[in-house]
């Protein structure tokens, strides 16, 4: 407790962590189990047995209003975070010996950054501040901002790094390289015989000793920090160059949220693949639904070193952002729009809390509708999440276009797309069955994106997100009416307007199984699309 008078940033970022633990055993652990039920102003819970209380706003997205307490020695007392974790190992028995430590990882993580945040000058442009902006990271993830490793800082996006990547020569007759990758030549110039490829300086002194070989018997050569600073996103991996105005999208073998953030050998053929099945199809989604625009990978480039250098030397060309807007458009990113106040221009801050219910009917129609097109029309699945969507501002702050990015979790539905010719290895992870691939869009288009926006614009004010849930099922009402001809079943989507839960991915359990991300699974939470209205939080939880 004394640390957390002495340090300014430690009472946050304890806040923080305590929050996104807190929520994550709401959802997948107490809720499910029936440990939850409604008290007055407040949520009563029993973690481990031991009684908790906290007030909630914000619907499915849990917003605490106020600390938590558990209750000891006959008083309500406030519950800290080494407290929390003891008591979910024991709700979860125990068998974790590294979830204590990481949860730990993720708060001084936050506390560093906050320090480093305060000394730091963010960057001029809108959208590099918006994606610079999320210091508390995913709000139901238990380690959100958890990393392995020293000198993680220098290269934080939260702490408004900028750093030059590490360039390499790879020998041009050990380059791997698909479409379009020009924009790395443009790093600087290399050796004859060599072809330039830039490296995130972090994963260059992570493959310190991979590396040795090549670099010393000349299939590789060193050429030292790059000419100029790129920016990281909120990715970390993933950074602009303002030189080219492209994004690049580096390998990085360190855990960020559930995953070890490498390009695996098929992500960066197939990152070109869907580049080219995936134009015409936003061709016609823009022509349907004006605003929407996405950003293509049109290439990579890396070495034939075996795979473990194929992959971790593997960077992908990303579009940038301004390339893609329209004039007098600004792309801001969802999750810095989910978040709150910090990194989102004050014209649209002004312009929400002007008319909320206006303005997130139109956002609303610029990002959800699309993306059920994409699904339904085009059997596409999107992942629409806060971190994977840019929303384009004009003049005045209103939402008037929808950004889509990074391929890797984009799929093919099984069954609609023609994937012959291509090597099992890369056709396998491109495509996702109907099911799952709706489980994967409800949660980040309705669970992840929509309820958190919505939790914000609505502040601490029950009846406007009440009342900004029935808008969002009448636009949705909107695309069925307008939108449903020609598609087949829309049975996904008709139940879900009927009420019935939305999936929620469920990130404590997948950490806490130390499984890939790829094995999480989902837990139903309830519906404020329901035809009754949004539920309460409480009602929604109360144990039956």
């Amino acid at each position: 407790m004394d640390r957390l008078l002495l340090d300014p940033h430690a009472a946050p970022a304890e806040e923080a962590a305590l929050g996104a633990l807190l929520r994550c055993w709401l959802r997948e652990i107490g809720g499910p189990r029936g440990h939850v039920r409604a008290a007055g102003p407040h949520l009563t819970l029993r973690v481990a047995g031991t009684p908790v209380r906290v007030r909630v706003r914000g619907g499915i997205a849990l917003r605490f209003d106020g600390p938590p307490e558990h209750l000891s020695e006959g008083r309500w007392r406030p519950l800290d975070l080494p407290s929390l974790v003891a008591l979910v190992e024991r709700d979860l028995d125990g068998g974790n010996e590294e979830f204590a430590a990481q949860v730990r990882a993720g708060r001084e993580a936050v506390a560093a950054i906050l320090a480093a945040r305060a000394r730091a000058v963010p960057p001029a442009d809108p959208w590099l501040a918006s994606e610079q902006a999320l210091v508390a990271g995913h709000p139901f993830h238990p380690t959100p901002k958890a990393r392995a490793g020293d000198g993680w800082l220098g290269y934080a996006p939260e702490a408004h790094a900028r750093f030059p990547p590490r360039l390499l020569g790879v020998r041009a007759d050990l380059v791997v390289q698909e479409g379009d990758a020009a924009a790395l030549d443009a790093f600087g110039g290399a050796p004859p015989g060599y072809v330039p490829l830039p490296v995130h300086p972090w994963q260059f002194d992570l493959l310190a000793a991979e590396l040795r070989g090549p670099l010393t018997d000349g299939r590789l050569v060193d050429l030292g920090p790059g000419p100029r600073e790129v920016v990281p996103l909120s990715s970390v991996r993933t950074v602009y160059d303002p030189g080219t105005g492209m994004c690049l999208k580096f390998s990085l073998d360190v855990r960020i949220t559930n995953c070890v953030r490498k390009n695996a050998w098929y992500e960066l053929t197939g990152a070109v693949e869907l580049t080219r099945r995936l134009t015409p199809v936003f061709d016609r989604l823009a022509r349907r639904f004006p605003g929407t625009r996405w950003l293509p990978e049109p290439g990579y480039r890396s070495a034939a070193l075996g795979t473990r250098l194929l992959e971790g030397l593997g960077v992908i060309v990303r579009t940038g952002p301004w390339a893609v807007c329209g004039p007098g458009t600004t792309p801001i990113l969802a999750g810095a729009l989910a978040a709150g106040a910090d990194g989102v221009p004050r014209a649209v801050l002004a312009r929400r809390s002007a008319d909320p219910v206006a303005w997130w009917e139109a956002y609303v129609e610029r990002v959800a509708h699309p993306v059920l097109d994409a699904f339904f029309r085009h059997g596409v699945v999107l992942e629409p999440h806060v971190q994977n969507v840019l929303v384009g501002l004009d003049a005045e702050g209103w939402p008037v276009e929808a950004v889509f990015r990074d391929l890797e979790g984009t799929k093919l539905v099984a069954g609609r797309h023609d994937l012959t010719g291509l090597p099992d290895g890369v056709a396998g992870p491109l495509s996702y069955d109907a099911a799952h691939g709706w489980n994967r869009v409800a949660y980040c288009l309705f669970v992840n994106h929509l309820a958190e926006v919505a939790a914000t614009v609505a502040g601490d004010a029950d009846d406007v997100l009440r009342t900004l849930w029935a808008v969002a099922r009448r636009s949705l009402e909107r695309y069925v009416a307008g939108h449903a001809a020609g598609l087949g079943t829309l049975a996904p989507l008709t139940r879900l307007l009927a009420g019935t839960p939305l999936p929620a991915k469920a990130n404590l359990s997948v950490r806490w199984a130390r499984a890939a991300d790829r094995a999480a699974g989902y837990v139903p939470v309830p519906n404020p699309l329901a035809p009754s209205g949004a539920h309460a939080v409480a009602e929604a939880c109360e144990e039956r």
